[in-house]
């Protein structure tokens, strides 16, 4: 069901429309190894070309659908599709990415559109029998990958991690793993993910396994849109950052009672917010949880009844240790903070053409560098300390510091510059820009604003403002002293 509009769609309906798009894939000359990128919201159309890709082999890169012409040049100079699907309104920004970036894509609309291919004519197969017959392609599971998910893992620069099949296959069930009843471990779950997130394309591999029906929506997830889904469809399952469920359960004016199982994560889950949910919707099935794109899905999981304040304990497709972050000893004793490793079977493939930074995210023994630091009691329940990474949250969008950092570096009057967040209640992080001008030079924050506002796209904005500094707290190996830039931004004049 598609909230925004009302329209719906069987999962029968959903599997033609589906195999009818990996037909004309393959005519069009679309094969095993080749790139798809998806781009648009989260109507009932976004699936098909997803799933016609995955039958075939075919890489599926979601990306956000707000991205201007220098973020897709850099994602498609990484990503090399061959085929884009996006709404009609964004075909000229996608093609002027793709000419700067020097690729050659074909361009198809989701919607209607006289100068291009739309998604409705690839559906329109005349030989039924070639439907009825239809086969996926015969890949190995282990190798093939399915997902190319934008991230900014543990270093804070975008990037495209690797997600196969097989991590598909092994980590989605994890989502599932406290529920009971199967099929239909619940009636409907309300999907208000971004399509490009994970969280939506578990539902996407999950809804018509499980026999559950999924609730989306094309529209903005306002408090007034949700509380109209919640008050028309009394959807009883939801995933959710805790940033945007903080929004939704103080100003959306509906009964959340109708919601039997509830998991918020993505951004730290304060206590407070799991008893307010608890106290609305009436249920103690109110989990923390704790994943990571280069872990296909979930690390943890509730099994039991959770520790107090604890994201659950390792699944059990993963290795787990902690180490010391700086000298990557193995921490053995519970209660002593250190960054989590991860090895497994969910465990990505690495990162699409960045051999560079996969090698810095993954030992040659197979370990991954989570990048969060955490400590353990002596069951192995697992408790988030603090993130060791830069990356900020603005509501349901990962924003890069780095990647503002560079274009604000541009402005010819910049000499350093560092962006950091400020902490808010409903927004996550405010980005701030922190710039120390050069010497005989006086840029303006309305000129840094300017800058970032016609190169990045909306979450990547400076709501935080921007402070003037004569220089940036640095560490001993003269690195940029986030933790000391995080503090100083909360006493700082911002403009």
């Amino acid at each position: 069901i598609d909230g925004g509009t009302g329209e719906s769609e069987t999962n029968g309906s959903v599997l033609d429309r589906s195999i009818r798009c990996a037909i004309s894939l393959t005519q069009l000359g679309l094969k095993k190894g080749d790139v798809m990128v998806l781009m648009g919201p989260n109507h009932l159309n976004y699936c098909i070309p997803h799933n016609a890709a995955l039958y075939l082999g075919i890489m599926v890169a979601c990306i956000d659908c707000t991205l201007g012409v220098v973020e897709l040049e850099a994602l498609f100079k990484t990503n090399r599709p061959k085929i884009v699907f996006c709404q009609s309104l964004k075909t000229t920004d996608v093609e002027n990415a793709l000419n700067v970036s020097d690729v050659e894509a074909k361009v198809v609309t989701f919607d209607d559109d006289s100068n291009h291919t739309t998604l409705e004519q690839l559906l329109k197969i005349e030989n039924d029998d070639a439907v009825k017959d239809f086969k996926a392609t015969d890949f190995d599971p282990e190798e093939t990958i399915a997902y190319l998910t934008s991230t900014s893992g543990t270093t804070g620069v975008p990037k495209t991690a690797m997600l196969t099949h097989k991590n598909s296959a092994i980590a989605t069930p994890y989502v599932w793993i406290g529920l009971s009843k199967f099929p239909t471990p619940v009636r409907m779950s309300l999907v208000i993910s971004q399509a490009q997130w994970l969280t939506a394309g578990f539902h996407y591999l999950f809804s018509s396994i499980l026999k559950y029906t999924r609730l989306q929506t094309s529209a903005p997830v306002t408090p007034e849109h949700f509380a109209d889904m919640v008050n028309t469809y009394k959807p009883t399952y939801i995933l959710c950052s805790p940033v945007l469920m903080t929004t939704l359960a103080e100003r959306s004016k509906c009964d959340f009672s109708c919601f039997e199982y509830i998991t918020l994560g993505g951004s730290y889950v304060s206590p407070e917010l799991i008893e307010q949910m608890k106290k609305l919707t009436q249920t103690d099935e109110i989990y923390n949880v704790y994943g990571m794109s280069e872990l296909s899905g979930p690390a943890f999981v509730h099994d039991f009844q959770p520790a107090q304040g604890s994201l659950g304990r390792p699944v059990d497709a993963l290795e787990c240790k902690l180490v010391n972050p700086v000298t990557t000893e193995e921490i053995l004793e519970p209660n002593v903070p250190g960054e989590l490793w991860f090895r497994g079977a969910t465990v990505f493939k690495g990162y699409h053409n960045n051999p560079e930074v996969t090698r810095e995210t993954l030992t040659e023994d197979g370990w991954l560098r989570s990048g969060d630091i955490f400590y353990r009691d002596a069951s192995w329940n697992v408790f988030f300390v603090e993130r060791y990474k830069s990356l900020l949250k603005y509501r349901n969008h990962q924003v890069s510091p780095l990647e503002i950092e560079s274009v604000i570096a541009k402005h010819p009057g910049v000499f350093h510059v560092a962006v950091t967040g400020i902490p808010d209640k409903e927004c996550g992080d405010l980005v701030v820009a922190c710039v120390v001008p050069k010497p005989g030079c006086s840029p303006t924050a309305q000129e840094i604003k300017d800058l970032v506002k016609e190169t990045l796209t909306d979450s990547k904005q400076l709501r935080g403002g921007v402070i003037f500094l004569k220089e940036l707290p640095l560490t001993s190996s003269s690195k940029i002293n986030r933790k000391k830039l995080k503090e100083l931004v909360l006493t700082s004049t911002r403009e």
